[in-house]
């Protein structure tokens, strides 16, 4: 068993019994969206013969039409697309913006600057990488105000006649903001749709799923995209993206990932299939998992000095657990310790390294069972000021506690806390 500082464990201690209302309110949330997930099953009438796998064309593959029709009833939206041939997050979101974007459109981002993978995806014009811009879409995005809201002057003079997407990212990426909810997300759809109503309103939902009762396409948003190896996989899906909405977004979005006129009516599940579903039917209750783990990390780190965003007591709309640190060696230290406290992988040290995508060396702590699984207990974080560590997921709340005591131990053993 590993051995922690007596203070640490006392700092533990007293954040578990701090924390104990604010859990509370949290099984009643992950309650609610448990319940949704196995009524969305009943109605569709979840069948075992519904998890067999397809192969070639896979034409008529009966689980995944069905799959596409409980994620729609979930979330809320009047289609859906989830499909194991998304790579990444980063990819369903770019397919979903050049399934409704063409040559002579604008992308107009509400909140600030998104994260840095997808700053390629938006490229420069002339890149020759493909990028919106190398198509002749042109974007832009607004800042925010300095106390991390929509600046909505800023936002009525951006938008144009050649504003066809307004993006909106709910999680803070690396900035040192909060993150969005959904009701937030609902009033900046009104708002948006007063100054052009026929604009897309388009939101990446990485993170957020199932932290709340509602989710963006019941507040109004036209097109929402999200990873099945973050929140809705339940931490079983192996690979996979989502993307959900009004039909016809939908269905440009399909066939931006296959070819127009095929769209979502083709594509071989492989053996996937059931993994997805059970992934979906887990995920309620792994996000409540991992959003105690990070209530209990904010506790903990504010009683030992440190900085956190959202506090322990402040409202969760994402997994996303923001510490601030004085300098990059507390940075490197708690990335570190969180790797030390993985099932998988606790030998390897990370260390900041140049990851394609990003724009400063990163570190990331990720001894996931699922690469790049941020449902599972993961940290990481740019080397740049101010030295801020994000940390998510956890697939038990007993694996986030170990982990947090895991990150502090090493602080202590390099004599910075």
């Amino acid at each position: 068993m590993a051995v922690f500082a007596e203070d640490i464990l006392q700092a533990a201690e007293a954040a578990e019994q701090e924390i104990e209302s604010a859990v509370k309110s949290l099984d009643r949330i992950v309650d609610h969206n448990q319940w949704k997930v196995i009524e969305a099953f009943q109605r569709q009438q979840v069948s075992d013969f519904h998890f067999a796998g397809s192969t070639g064309y896979a034409y008529n593959d009966r689980g995944r039409e069905v799959l596409d029709l409980v994620y729609a009833e979930v979330f809320g939206a009047e289609a859906a697309l989830v499909r194991p041939h998304f790579a990444s997050g980063t990819h369903t979101i770019s397919t979903a913006l050049f399934g409704v974007l063409r040559p002579g459109d604008e992308l107009l981002y509400i909140t600030g600057r998104p994260y840095d993978t997808l700053h390629k995806v938006v490229g420069k014009p002339g890149d020759g990488t493909g990028s919106l811009a190398d198509f002749g879409i042109g974007y832009r995005e607004t800042a925010l105000t300095a106390e991390g809201k929509i600046d909505w002057a800023e936002v009525a003079l951006a938008v144009n006649d050649k504003t066809k997407v307004i993006g909106i990212q709910r999680s803070r990426g690396y900035d040192w903001r909060s993150s969005f909810t959904v009701a937030e997300i609902g009033e900046m759809v009104e708002k948006v749709k007063s100054l052009k109503p026929d604009v897309i309103v388009f939101v990446d939902n990485c993170y957020g799923e199932f932290t709340e009762k509602l989710e963006p396409p019941q507040v109004g948003a036209d097109l929402v995209a999200g990873s099945l190896i973050k929140n809705p996989g339940g931490g079983i899906a192996e690979t996979g993206g989502y993307i959900l909405g009004k039909q016809e977004l939908v269905e440009l979005a399909a066939y931006r990932l296959t070819a127009p006129g095929i769209g979502g009516e083709v594509g071989a599940m492989l053996g996937t299939t059931r993994g997805l579903y059970q992934g979906l039917f887990m995920a309620p209750h792994t996000v409540g998992q991992a959003v105690k783990g990070s209530i209990f990390a904010a506790a903990v780190f504010q009683r030992c000095g440190f900085t956190t965003k959202p506090g322990w007591n402040e409202p969760r709309t994402d997994l996303i657990q923001a510490v601030s640190f004085d300098g990059p060696e507390h940075l490197i230290a708690f990335v570190q310790g969180i790797q030390r406290a993985a099932a998988v992988d606790s030998h390897v040290v990370p260390e900041p390294w140049d990851m394609p995508g990003y724009e400063h060396p990163v570190i990331m702590a990720a001894g996931t069972f699922i690469q790049g699984g941020s449902l599972e207990l993961s940290a990481d974080a740019p080397i740049r000021a101010p030295y801020i560590g994000y940390m998510q997921g956890g697939l038990t709340y007993s694996h986030v506690k170990y982990g947090v005591l895991m990150a502090l131990q090493s602080m202590r053993d390099r004599k910075l806390l």
